[in-house]
């Protein structure tokens, strides 16, 4: 069970690095086009390439943030409970949230398919494919409900470091 938490974890970790690249791709893709625009030139593929970075990166990211307790939470309800009730309300949380996962996993991967099989392009005038887009959705929350399951196993075990 531990390697099967620490590789959950070390997955986590290699995909925040990855949407750390992404959003830093995007800035720079950015500020050159400002200063490009600024001399006076176009171009048309830009903004386009860094929605695609930042949507990319925010659920690749996902499940590093819940790993490190990032996401928003309101735990003013469970910081008066008795520890008993904290931990199974944290537990109730942590399925529900597990369950939206899966079924986003589910949605997403059903959307990036029926681009792929479609050939979906966007509008725009570089029209890049929809897919590479898409299929960031069930990777990035599928990973965030394998994350999920961990934080259900590290919980109960106190043998298991947090967050190693």
């Amino acid at each position: 069970m531990r390697t099967f938490v620490r590789a959950v974890d070390r997955l986590g970790d290699l995909l925040a690095v990855v949407a750390a690249v992404l959003l830093v791709a995007a800035s720079i893709v950015i500020t050159w086009s400002v200063i490009y625009r600024a001399l006076g030139n176009s171009t048309f593929w830009e903004i386009e390439f860094s929605v695609y970075m930042m949507v990319a990166s925010l659920f690749l990211a996902s499940p590093y943030t819940l790993k490190t307790n990032g996401h928003v939470g309101v735990d003013l309800l469970s910081h008066y409970l008795p520890q008993r009730h904290r931990v199974r309300l944290a537990t109730v949380v942590a399925l529900v949230g597990l369950l939206v996962c899966l079924y986003l996993t589910v949605l997403g991967a059903e959307l990036a398919w029926g681009a792929w099989l479609r050939g979906e392009r966007t509008e725009s005038t570089w029209a890049p494919s929809k897919w590479p887009l898409f299929v960031t959705m069930p990777v990035g929350l599928g990973l965030t409900a394998l994350q999920y399951v961990v934080e259900l196993i590290r919980s109960p075990d106190p043998g298991i470091p947090a967050h190693e």
